[in-house]
């Protein structure tokens, strides 16, 4: 199922309905590795200490937040689309595949569906893109930390898979040892062959 259509963000932030999922993804920008995204419903009012985007927080902080969501969340899910499918439809329309692979393991029904970023995976429930919702929304917070925490532990085990890249520091991303494993090893199949850093070096 290819998601061909999305919604674009809007620039007024409504209150967040009760029932309404949260979705983010982690993993856009990696040269290796799959995209991943989180969906998930909060009860109504709930607080998470400490709660906020992934990315400012330190890994034993996104564990510990991790475990508290999943053990109050009213229903949580992840999906992935894996680097062949990035390269088949575009790092954009694999995102969007995660996000509704994650919308349909959810066991609840959400009210709406709330998604960090320009765009939303098309879904028969409403749905909207809320530019930086992830420092904005709390189930979009959460989502982020979810899908960031199950992506990184994707990575650690796909690194005693394919040795020698390094993939438990740096999760796949184009940092300079990354680079120079590649350049030593040659991609492995986790690595997406369209992007620009690995193309180059494909025969």
């Amino acid at each position: 199922m290819r998601p061909d259509f999305c919604y674009r963000a809007r620039d007024v932030l409504p209150e967040f309905p009760a029932g309404a999922c949260g979705v983010d993804e982690a993993g856009r920008g990696p040269l290796a590795g799959p995209v991943l995204a989180a969906a998930l419903i909060l009860p109504a009012g709930v607080e998470l200490e400490g709660l906020r985007d992934s990315k400012l927080l330190s890994a034993p902080q996104r564990t510990r937040l991790a475990a508290e969501i999943k053990a109050v969340a009213l229903s949580w899910a992840i999906g992935e689309a894996s680097a062949p499918e990035i390269d088949a439809l575009n790092i954009l329309q694999a995102t969007l595949l995660a996000m509704q692979r994650a919308l349909a393991g959810l066991a609840q029904v959400p009210t709406e569906v709330w998604v960090d970023g320009l765009h939303a995976p098309s879904f028969f429930k409403p749905s909207r893109a809320v530019v930086k919702g992830d420092q904005r929304v709390v189930s979009i917070s959460a989502a982020s930390i979810l899908a960031k925490t199950a992506r990184d532990a994707h990575m650690i085990r796909l690194a005693d898979h394919y040795p020698g890249y390094g993939f438990e520091q740096h999760k796949g991303y184009a940092s300079a040892a990354h680079r120079v494993a590649l350049q030593r090893q040659g991609p492995c199949p986790e690595h997406r062959r369209s992007f620009a850093p690995v193309r180059a070096l494909l025969p």
